[in-house]
């Protein structure tokens, strides 16, 4: 009897040591696993979001420019901003460029998720 009892001690002992930890160990595991779906759910359907097309504004207009220096602009040869057509041969932005009102005023650019 003294046996069967020291048995159930022992037992006992490592249900609690192991079997409780691994018990709430398993429960995390499956409800990050549904928060991890619902994120990723939700990061599909922000990806399939068409984007907001906005028009491009002449900055040869709002500068003032004249038709012959419109004509060799890069900005006016370009389907790109008049601030990403104009970038330096490093890739910066020039400083004209960050002062300028088409710049500051142009909406913020939405990373692709491809």
């Amino acid at each position: 009897m003294e046996n069967q009892t020291v048995l159930f001690v022992v037992l006992t002992g490592l249900l609690f040591r192991l079997g409780i930890p691994i018990a709430i160990t398993i429960t995390a595991i499956l409800l990050l696993r549904k928060v991890d779906a619902r994120w990723q759910a939700e990061a599909k359907a922000e990806s399939i979001a068409e984007p907001v097309l906005v028009e491009k504004e002449n900055c040869w207009e709002y500068k003032e420019c004249g038709p012959e220096i419109a004509r060799g602009c890069p900005a006016a040869n370009s389907l790109l901003p008049c601030w990403q057509a104009m970038r330096q041969e490093n890739g910066y932005l020039r400083e004209e460029c960050l002062n300028c009102k088409i710049f500051q005023q142009a909406p913020a650019p939405v990373p692709s998720r491809s």
